[in-house]
């Protein structure tokens, strides 16, 4: 895959909230990675700030507003079928208002310790510790619908490959 001449179909976000060792996910009902545990987040609409579509994605989602947001990692995704997707990772220190089920997602606290990455995409044990760690990164990943064929993680303060495949 070259990286270089690389153009996303789409632009989208996902947002992590993280307090007291817990990590708020969703368990999404629908569209892309429906029945798969992520944290809330979607596409960007036009003229949107991906910092806003966060915001809004996790107000949508699960109800609450997201506080303190920090940008920490970029994910490059290409699916063999043709599908592109870039999207802008963010960590929040803290939520305002309260959780409600949706028709898009069911959220859960869970211990960083007890996340279920086997229910996640398998991309996010790569990444979604140092977000966790507050690492910033850059992944590409290539799948074949749900499945990883290939990846690579950069640690983008140091440069540093932190996992490849493929």
């Amino acid at each position: 895959m070259d990286w270089t001449r690389w153009t996303p179909k789409e632009k989208a976000t996902l947002c992590f909230v993280v307090r007291d060792e817990q990590v708020l996910l969703i368990r999404k009902k629908r569209g892309l990675g429906a029945g798969k545990m992520n944290g809330p987040g979607g596409r960007i609409e036009p003229g949107e700030s991906a910092l806003r579509c966060a915001e809004r994605e996790t107000q949508e989602e699960i109800g609450v507003t997201p506080l303190g947001l920090e940008e920490l990692g970029e994910l490059f995704f290409q699916f063999i079928d043709g599908y592109s997707l870039h999207v802008a990772v963010f960590r929040a220190a803290d939520c305002r208002g309260e959780l409600i089920e949706t028709p898009e997602a069911s959220p859960i606290w869970t211990r960083i310790a007890e996340i279920p990455y086997a229910e996640m995409w398998q991309d996010d044990p790569f990444w979604l510790p140092l977000l966790l760690d507050r690492r910033p990164f850059r992944g590409y990943f290539t799948f074949d619908e749900d499945r990883m064929l290939s990846h690579r993680v950069l640690g983008t303060d140091t440069g540093a490959v932190l996992s490849a495949s493929g």
